[in-house]
C-alpha cells in the first residue's frame, strides 16, 4: 500500500486544488444526460467484415457501450465513424465520431466510447466501424427510435457453443413459438459443408444413424443453401439397384415418389448466409417438434441432449442427382466430425464459455484469383457488383477474364498485358492507393504504376496497357479506375513461378485453367493450374470427355499430392480406366485451394498394343484440351464421389509450336451467313444462269435467254460479293492459311473475270462497215467458256471445302448432314441437267439439227448483229402469234455484188454466210414475199426492215461440190434458213441436209435480206 498513497495525495491536492475543473467535468456528465431521447437505444451491429459483432447501447448524450464486441483488427486509421447511410457515398462524406482507434482484436468484450468533443447523436444517424484508408465498412448499426427499425442482426443470437477449433454453433431460442434459430460458423473454404443435428434419443454411445441434421453450405455461384437431411448408413447417399435411398440423404429424397410427402418432410428453412473473411455463415430455423415424425428428432428445449456435427467436402449437383451431398467427413483432409452434449435453455454466459473472440481463418481472401501469364491478355470489362470483396460495395466493378474484382497475381519481371474494355468512363490505372478514383481528388496521395486516362476502351475498339513489375514494385498495388472509387482490387506481386519455367502458356476455355509447356526435344514438359479452389483437377486431350485421355493432379487424405493418367471412354465411373503412361517429373500441390500439378511426357509413347500407346502428341497438329474439376479425388475404382462440379464448355486448340490457342467455337452467326450467301451464289445462281444460256433459247421473247443469263449472273456476283465482306468482317481480316480459304479466293477471282471478259467480247463488224476476222471472236468465246466453267467447279469445290473447314475448326455436330444435304442438292442439279439435255436433243432431232454438250457457249447480246449462238439453234417452226415489227441496225457492208472473181469469192461469201448465220439465229424460217424477206420467230411473225438488199450471186465453180457441202455443213449446225434457185421463188423445203440435191448447172441465188417495205406477210404457197 505504501507505494499507492503518494499518488492518491496528488489526486486529492489536484481535486482540491482545482475546484473549476471537477465542476467543468460534473457539467459536462449533467449535458450528455439530457442531450438526446436515444437514451437507453440498443440495436446488433451488422456484420461487413472483419467478423464484427456486438451490441450498441446509447448511454447519454455523449457516449455508448458496445457488448460482446467481436472483431479482427483493423489499421490504425480504422474508428467509429457518422454518417448519413452506409453506402459508399456516405461513408466517404462522413466522419469520425469517436476517438478511439480499432487497430486491434477485440474478444468478446464490453467497452463505453466516448464521442468526439462537438459530435452529438443528431449529427450520427449511422455509426459504423470504418476504416477511411481503404474505404472498408466493418459494420455499422442506424440509430433511430423508429419502431420500424430493425434492431436484430441475422449474425447475432442469444447463445453460442465452440464445437471445434473451427466450427461454432449459435442459436435462439424461441419456446413459445416452437421454434429455434441456429446459426452455424466455420472457418472453412467455400467448399466445405457444415452440419448439424440432433443424434437419434435413446441411444446407449453416440451415433449419427437415424440422426436428424441440417446440411447447409454454399453454391458455386456464392449462395447459402440449408437442407433436411436423415441418416441412415454410414456412407454418402445412394439409390440401390430396388429404388431404395440410404446414406447421408436429404428428406425429401426418401420421400421423392410422393411431392405432397416431400414438401412436408423438409422442415429446415434458410435464414441468411455470407461468406466474409474466409468464414462460411449460416442462419437456418426448425422447429423444435416437427410435424415430420418419420425423419425428424424432437428437441426437449431443457434437456441436455447429443448432437453431432461435421464439416468437410461437399459435391455439387449433377447430372445423376440434383444435391449438394456431404462427401465422406473422414477421408480427405481438412474434414472432421463429432458429438457433443447440449441443452438449448441454457444460459447465455454458460454456453458461450468457448466462442471467445471472432474466428479467424488463416485464407481470408475468398475472391477469385488470376494468375497474369507472359503473352496472355487479361481482358478488363465493367459489370455490376455483386460479391466485392471490400464493403461498401460500389454499383459498378472491375471484371478480368469474367471474374468480378478477382486477386490478381502477378510475377516481377514478367509483363502484364490488359486488354481494356471497360469503357470510357471507366480507365484503368495501377496504384498504391486501395481505393483508387484518383487520390489526389481526395487530398490523398498515390504512386501510379501504369495506366492513366487513356487507358481505357469498349469491346469493339479495346486499349492495350503493358505493364512490367520490377523488383521496386511492392508487394500489393491496386487495379483501380481512374474516375471511380472502389471499382478494382488487390495485385499480389510475388518472385518467380510457372510462367518462369515454362515456354508457353494459354488460358482455356472459360479461363478456368491455365495451361502450360515447353517442347523438348521427343517430350513435352506439361503444367495446369486451376484458377479456383477445388479437390482435383484434370486435364484431358480430345474433343469432349468421351474417348479422351486424361491428367488428373488431386491431394489426398494425408495432403499428399498426385499425378495419374487415364483413358475415359464413357461417362460413369467405370469407364475412366487408369494408363500406365512414361510420366516423370510429377507434381502435385494446393495453392490457396487450387490444384497445380506438372509432368513430363514423351510425345510418342514406346510402346505398343495397349490403349496409351495410341496417345501420340503431334507438335505441327492442333491439340484439343478439355478439363474438369471437383471435390474429390481416389486411386484405384472410382465412384459417383469423383464426379466432376464444373468443367469446360469446349476444347481449346493449342498450337503447341506457335504457343498459341483458339477455342472451338461453336458456328458463329456471321459465319452462317457467308456460308448461306455462297451456297445461294455458286448453289443457285450461277447455274440458273448458265442453265438459262444453254435451255432457255427456245422460249418466247428472243432475248429472254439472255436477260435471264445476265441478271442471273449479276446478282450471283453481288451475293458473292457481300458473303464475301462478311467472312472479312467476323475474321478480322484476310486469312489464307486454310484450304477453304485458297480455293474460295480463287473461285472469287474466275468468276470477277466473266464480266470483265464480257465487257471486251470482240465484235464481228468494224465501225466503218469492214468485215473483222473471226478469230479474236472465237478466241474470245472459248476463253469465256473455260473460265467460266472453270469458276463454276472451282466454286463447287469451295462450297465442301468450306463445310469441311467448319467442322475442323468448330467441331459442328451438323457438319456432316449439311455435307450430305450439298451432295443431294449436287445430284439433283445434275439430274435436271441431264433432263434438260435429253428434252434439248429431242428438239434437235425434230428440227434436223445436231449438237451436243461440247458446243460453245457465248454470252450473246441482241443489240449488236453479231449475237450469235455458237451452240445451236434449239428454235422449232410454228405458227404464228400475231405481227411483230423489228428496227435492225443497217448492215454496213457496200452494195450488191454483179461479179465475183478469182480468189476473193471465197472470203466475200464466208462474210456473208456470217450475216445469214446471224439471221438464222434470229428467225426460225424466211419467207419472201413482195419485195421483203419476212423472219418467222418463234410463235410470232416479224418484220425485219432494213436499208439494203443484199444478193449472192453464185457461179459454176460454186455449186454443190464446194460452196454446196460449206453450206450444207452451216445448215446441218444452223438451220431454218430458206433457199432459192432462182431469184423470188421460194423453196418449199425446210433445212435443206445436203445442197447437192439443187440442180447443178442452175445458178445458186442465196437472198439475205430484200429491201423494206412492201406489203403484209404472205406465207409461202
Amino acid at each position: 500500500m505504501a507505494p499507492l498513497l503518494p499518488g492518491v495525495v496528488v489526486l486529492l491536492l489536484l481535486c482540491v486544488a482545482s475546484p473549476p475543473l471537477a465542476v467543468a467535468v460534473a457539467a459536462a456528465a449533467a449535458a450528455c444526460g439530457t442531450n438526446t431521447s436515444l437514451v437507453g437505444y440498443e440495436a446488433d451491429l451488422r456484420m461487413s467484415q472483419h467478423q464484427l459483432r456486438g451490441r450498441v447501447e446509447v448511454l447519454d448524450g455523449c457516449s455508448f457501450r458496445v457488448a460482446a464486441l467481436d472483431l479482427l483488427a483493423g489499421s490504425a486509421s480504422a474508428r467509429w465513424w457518422r454518417a448519413e447511410g452506409p453506402d459508399l457515398e456516405s461513408l466517404a462524406h462522413g466522419a469520425p465520431a469517436a476517438g478511439d482507434p480499432l487497430n486491434r482484436t477485440f474478444l468478446s468484450e464490453s467497452l463505453v466510447f466516448r464521442l468526439l468533443p462537438g459530435v452529438s447523436w443528431p449529427l450520427v444517424p449511422v455509426l459504423a466501424a470504418f476504416d477511411p484508408l481503404t474505404s472498408s465498412l466493418f459494420g455499422f448499426v442506424r440509430l433511430s427510435n423508429d419502431s420500424s427499425s430493425d434492431s436484430e442482426a441475422p449474425t447475432m443470437f442469444g447463445s453460442c457453443a465452440q464445437l471445434s477449433p473451427r466450427l461454432r454453433v449459435r442459436w435462439t431460442l424461441h419456446d413459445a413459438s416452437n421454434s429455434i434459430d441456429i446459426g452455424l460458423e466455420a472457418a472453412v473454404g467455400s467448399e466445405y459443408y457444415m452440419a448439424f443435428g440432433w443424434a437419434a434419443p435413446g441411444a446407449a454411445e453416440p451415433s449419427m444413424i437415424g440422426a436428424d441434421v441440417a446440411v447447409t453450405g454454399f453454391t458455386e455461384d456464392g449462395l447459402p443453401f440449408a437442407d433436411d437431411y436423415y441418416i441412415t448408413k454410414y456412407s454418402e447417399c445412394m439409390v440401390r439397384a430396388d429404388g431404395a435411398v440410404e446414406g447421408v440423404c436429404p428428406d425429401t429424397i426418401y420421400e421423392q415418389r410422393d411431392d405432397n410427402a416431400a414438401g412436408v418432410v423438409n422442415n429446415t428453412r434458410l435464414v441468411y448466409g455470407h461468406r466474409l473473411d474466409g468464414v462460411s455463415f449460416v442462419r437456418f430455423s426448425r422447429p423444435l417438434v416437427s410435424p415430420d415424425k418419420k425423419y425428424d428428432v424432437p428437441v426437449n428445449a431443457t434437456a441436455n441432449m447429443t448432437v453431432i456435427w461435421a464439416i468437410g467436402l461437399v459435391r455439387p449437383p449433377d447430372s445423376l442427382q440434383p444435391y449438394y451431398l456431404p462427401l465422406g467427413h473422414g477421408a480427405p483432409a481438412g474434414t472432421a466430425f463429432g458429438f457433443a452434449t447440449l441443452n438449448v435453455s441454457s444460459s447465455v454466459a454458460a454456453a458461450s464459455g468457448g466462442c471467445v473472440g471472432p474466428l479467424d481463418a488463416e485464407d481470408k481472401e475468398d475472391q477469385d484469383r488470376i494468375t497474369a501469364e507472359r503473352n496472355t491478355p487479361l481482358v478488363v470489362t465493367a459489370g455490376p457488383s455483386l460479391h466485392y470483396p471490400n464493403p461498401p460495395n460500389p454499383k459498378k466493378v472491375l471484371y478480368i477474364n469474367k471474374k468480378e474484382a478477382p486477386l490478381l497475381k502477378v510475377e516481377r519481371g514478367v509483363p502484364v498485358t490488359f486488354s481494356v474494355e471497360a469503357g470510357h468512363d471507366a480507365p484503368l490505372y495501377i496504384t498504391s492507393d486501395a481505393v483508387g478514383g484518383n487520390a489526389t481528388s481526395r487530398n490523398a496521395t498515390e504512386v501510379v504504376f501504369a495506366g492513366g486516362a487513356k487507358a481505357e476502351g469498349v469491346p469493339a475498339t479495346p486499349t492495350e496497357l503493358v505493364w512490367l513489375p520490377d523488383r521496386n514494385t511492392p508487394d500489393v498495388v491496386y487495379y483501380q479506375s481512374l474516375y471511380d472509387p472502389k471499382m478494382g482490387w488487390k495485385i499480389q506481386v510475388v518472385d518467380g513461378g510457372l510462367s518462369d519455367m515454362y515456354n508457353n502458356s494459354v488460358l482455356l476455355d472459360d479461363q478456368q485453367v491455365t495451361f502450360f509447356w515447353t517442347l523438348s526435344g521427343d517430350s513435352i514438359n506439361i503444367a495446369a493450374r486451376g484458377e479456383r479452389k477445388s479437390g482435383y483437377l484434370a486435364v484431358g486431350f480430345g474433343s469432349a470427355m468421351v474417348n479422351s485421355y486424361a491428367y488428373v493432379g488431386w491431394i489426398d487424405g494425408n495432403g499428399t499430392g498426385h499425378v495419374t493418367s487415364y483413358f475415359i471412354d464413357g461417362k460413369d465411373g467405370a469407364s475412366v480406366h487408369e494408363t500406365r503412361e512414361n510420366l516423370t517429373h510429377t507434381r502435385c500441390r494446393s495453392e490457396n485451394g487450387a490444384i497445380v500439378f506438372e509432368l513430363t511426357r514423351p510425345l510418342s509413347p514406346a510402346c505398343s498394343g495397349r490403349v496409351e500407346c495410341k496417345n501420340i502428341i503431334d507438335p505441327t497438329t492442333p491439340l484439343r484440351v478439355i478439363w474438369a474439376m471437383g471435390s474429390q479425388w481416389s486411386s484405384g475404382r472410382l465412384s459417383l464421389n469423383n464426379m466432376h462440379s464444373i468443367t469446360s464448355n469446349r476444347p481449346v486448340r493449342v498450337i503447341l509450336l506457335a504457343g498459341t490457342a483458339e477455342a472451338e467455337e461453336e458456328l458463329r452467326p456471321v459465319l452462317a451467313v457467308h456460308g448461306f450467301m455462297m451456297f445461294v451464289a455458286w448453289g443457285l445462281l450461277i447455274p440458273g444462269g448458265i442453265m438459262a444460256a444453254r435451255y432457255l433459247k427456245h422460249l418466247k421473247g428472243g432475248d429472254l435467254w439472255f436477260q435471264a443469263h445476265t441478271y442471273l449472273q449479276c446478282s450471283a456476283m453481288a451475293v458473292m460479293f457481300l458473303g464475301f465482306l462478311f467472312a472479312i468482317a467476323e475474321l478480322r481480316g484476310f486469312s489464307f492459311k486454310s484450304t477453304h480459304a485458297k480455293i474460295g479466293i480463287a473461285a472469287f477471282v474466275l468468276a470477277c473475270l466473266q464480266p470483265i471478259n464480257a465487257y471486251l467480247r470482240p465484235h464481228l463488224l468494224a465501225e466503218n462497215g469492214e468485215i473483222l476476222s473471226r478469230k479474236n471472236r472465237v478466241i474470245w468465246e472459248y476463253l469465256h467458256i473455260i473460265t467460266g466453267r472453270s469458276a463454276l467447279v472451282v466454286g463447287a469445290i469451295a462450297l465442301f471445302t468450306g463445310l469441311q473447314h467448319l467442322g475442323q475448326r468448330y467441331g459442328s455436330k451438323n457438319i456432316k448432314g449439311l455435307t450430305c444435304g450439298l451432295i443431294l442438292w449436287a445430284v439433283g442439279a445434275t439430274s435436271v441437267v441431264v433432263y434438260l439435255e435429253f428434252m434439248a436433243a429431242r428438239r434437235r432431232r425434230g428440227g434436223g439439227g445436231a449438237d451436243g454438250l461440247s458446243g460453245k457457249w457465248v454470252l450473246g447480246n441482241t443489240d449488236e448483229d453479231d449475237s450469235v449462238d455458237l451452240l445451236q439453234s434449239s428454235k422449232m417452226e410454228s405458227d404464228s402469234i400475231e405481227p411483230m415489227e423489228v428496227q435492225l441496225e443497217p448492215l454496213k457492208v457496200a452494195g450488191v455484188l454483179h461479179q465475183i472473181n478469182g480468189t476473193t469469192v471465197h472470203k466475200v461469201i464466208e462474210h456473208y454466210l456470217q450475216i445469214a448465220t446471224i439471221l438464222s439465229v434470229l428467225c426460225l424460217s424466211f419467207v419472201f414475199s413482195e419485195g421483203v424477206l419476212y423472219c418467222v420467230l418463234s410463235d410470232m411473225d416479224v418484220k425485219l426492215h432494213v436499208r439494203s438488199t443484199f444478193v449472192l450471186v453464185g457461179y459454176p465453180p460454186f455449186r454443190s461440190g464446194s460452196l454446196g457441202s460449206w453450206l450444207a455443213t452451216l445448215l446441218r449446225k444452223k438451220a431454218w434458213i430458206r433457199c432459192c434457185q432462182e431469184e423470188r421463188k421460194i423453196c418449199r423445203t425446210g433445212a435443206l441436209p445436203v445442197l447437192g440435191s439443187l440442180e447443178s448447172e442452175a445458178p445458186l441465188f442465196l437472198v439475205i435480206v430484200m429491201d423494206h417495205g412492201h406489203g403484209p406477210l404472205k406465207k409461202c404457197d
